[in-house]
Order: structure tokens, then C-alpha cells, then sequence
């Protein structure tokens, strides 16, 4: 995802947002991060009512849920959607909501909220609030995979692995970033198969054999790892990041590099900047992890950036953390 302000999709919805008039539907998952969704849900009633024209608040225990009610909240008239949750909340509801004139805001409920510190939200429900102050609209990118919406990225081998041993983490001893930090080493040290890959790109194709490669769509979360990338983001394209390391002992060693932020390009990662990409995987039904969620999908995959696809609401003052 993308805030810049130089690209004309940005420019073009750039301007102050009539929260007096608008009708809001806040969706709220409660299973997000520490499960704190139901009293988000109702600040969130506190901070809003009265200060809008109309105000629904829905909540779910179910991520499965999140896209239909977004859909119905679009197809119903709203103004705005507020998305209380994770990234993978974020990422469900701008699946609703992108290309379409009804706008988008974010309040951080997960673990991680790297799409809420990306657009300048802020990492916590009170910073986020801010942005019903003095709220803007900006135009905003967005990565598409095989017609599914992501924000920050998408990525094959390890670490749907990882997210899928996270679970079980998460249910013996609680979400947190330790927890998650854990479930990553565990998963990288009983991997077992590397993954082949044809990638299609700017009329070139290149194969390579790796234990984890990822699409990028959030600067922020490159330059939150130190990894190359942010740049080509900012420049509305996509970051294709494939690992060197085909093994677990070499991926932990760059997984290593990367926590002390020493991590290199041209050592742990090959890096290809485009607008599309087109990714063949081996085996070809495969399992793929999308802003913090996992689906199984096949191969091949069509991945490309959706120009200012979604109206997001933002701190006025900022535009966005990119932006500024």
C-alpha cells in the first residue's frame, strides 16, 4: 500500500471529509489480536454518535464474515466503513470497499497493525481516534492477487507455515509478539521442502528455488525490517522478494540478520520491482499467506497494484505516513 502524494490517483481525492453527513458503519472484528474488538466497538459508539449523520456497529467473532458485511455496508449507501481490527480485518473489508466510492478508515485491534502505521493511524485505538478530528481522504493503492484484495503482502513457502504453527502457539500460551516471534522459528526449523518458482515480469522470466518469498505492498513494513523495496512501493509498484536461503539452517541465519538489521539485499534476497508479476509455484496448489490470514490457492498468480483503488480516511495533518 501505498500513501505518497505524487502519483495523480492521490492528488485527485486529496481534501477534507464531512463527518456531519456521513453515514458510518463501523464493523468491528472481535477475535482480532488480544480480542478487544467488542470494546472497540463500543468507543468507537462513544467517540461517533452524534457527531455523524447515522451510525450502525456490527460485530464478529468470525473473519469469514468480515467481506459480506462489508459488501452489504457498500451496497446499503454508507459514506464510510470503519474496520476495527488486524490487518487481516483490514485487508477483508478493503476487499469490499475497493472500487467503489464508499470510504474506508482503520482502527488498529490486531497484533502487528502494520496497514494502520503505514497510512499514519498509529499503532493504538487512541491515536487512531484522531483521525475523527480533522479527517482527510486520500486515494490510496492496493496490491490484487487473483482478484483477492491485500495491503501489506502476500507470501509462499515458510511463512504460511509459520502462520499456521502460530495458531496453536497462540492458543497455549496467548497472542503476543513473543508468541509470534516463536511460532517463526519453530516453522523455519522443521521446514522441509523449498519452494520453485517461474517468475513473469517486464517481459522477462527467471526461476529460482527458495524456502520463502513474498510480495510486498506496505514501505512500511520493508523499512520496519530493513529490507530493500520500500522504494520500488513508493513508486507504486510491487516488491518481489525471494529468498536465497533454500534451506532451514541459512533462513534462520538471514532470519537472524534481518531481527539485528543487518539483513542485505544481495545476500539473503533477490529483489524484482514491477506493477505485474506473474508467479508459477511448484508444487501448484499452494498454500499462501495474505496479511496475516492463510488460503489455500493454485497456481499460476496474477499479482498487480490497483491503482488508487481505495478512499481512505486519514489524520488530516499527515495525508498518511508516506505521504509526508
Amino acid at each position: 500500500m501505498t500513501t505518497q502524494g505524487d502519483g495523480a490517483a492521490d492528488e485527485a481525492e486529496a481534501g477534507g471529509f464531512d463527518l456531519g453527513r456521513a453515514r458510518v458503519c463501523v464493523i468491528a472484528n472481535r477475535g482480532s489480536g488480544r480480542k478487544q474488538g467488542a470494546d472497540i466497538a463500543e468507543t468507537l459508539r462513544e467517540v461517533l454518535q452524534g457527531r455523524v449523520a447515522e451510525l450502525e456497529i456490527h460485530g464478529t467473532d468470525e473473519g469469514t464474515a468480515l467481506p459480506d458485511m462489508a459488501r452489504d455496508a457498500v451496497r446499503r449507501g454508507f459514506d464510510l466503513i470503519v474496520a476495527a481490527g488486524g490487518d487481516g480485518t483490514q485487508a477483508a473489508v478493503a476487499s469490499a470497499v475497493a472500487g467503489t466510492e464508499t470510504a474506508m478508515a482503520v482502527i488498529p485491534g490486531g497484533t502487528f497493525n502494520y496497514f494502520a502505521r503505514d497510512i499514519g493511524s498509529g499503532e493504538t485505538v487512541e491515536a487512531a481516534l484522531k483521525i475523527f478530528d480533522a479527517p482527510a481522504l486520500r486515494r490510496v493503492d492496493v496490491g490484487e492477487m487473483n482478484g483477492m484484495i491485500f495491503l501489506n503482502n502476500v507470501s509462499f513457502g515458510a511463512y504460511p507455515e509459520i502462520l499456521r504453527r502460530r495458531e496453536s502457539i497462540y492458543k497455549r500460551w496467548g497472542r503476543s509478539r513473543v508468541a509470534a516471534y516463536w511460532s517463526a522459528a519453530v516453522a523455519l526449523w522443521n521446514l522441509r521442502h523449498p519452494l520453485r518458482l517461474v517468475v513473469r515480469s517486464h517481459g522477462e522470466e527467471r526461476r529460482f528455488t527458495t524456502a520463502l518469498a513474498f510480495v510486498a505492498k506496505s514501505a512500511y513494513q520493508l523499512d520496519s525490517f530493513g529490507l530493500e523495496g520500500a522504494d520500488c512501493v513508493r513508486k507504486g509498484q510491487l516488491a518481489l522478494l525471494v529468498a536465497r536461503a533454500r534451506r532451514p539452517g541459512p533462513l534462520v541465519r538471514s532470519a537472524m540478520r534481518l531481527a539485528m538489521g543487518k539483513s542485505a539485499r544481495y545476500q539473503d534476497f533477490n529483489l524484482v520491482c514491477a506493477e505485474e508479476i506473474r508467479l508459477e509455484t511448484e508444487p501448484a496448489h499452494e498454500y499462501v499467506a495474505h496479511d496475516g490470514e492463510k488460503t489455500w490457492m493454485d497456481s499460476p498468480f496474477q499479482i498487480r497494484v490497483r491503482k488508487g483503488a481505495l478512499k481512505l480516511l486519514v489524520p488530516a495533518e499527515s495525508g498518511g505516513r508516506d505521504a509526508a
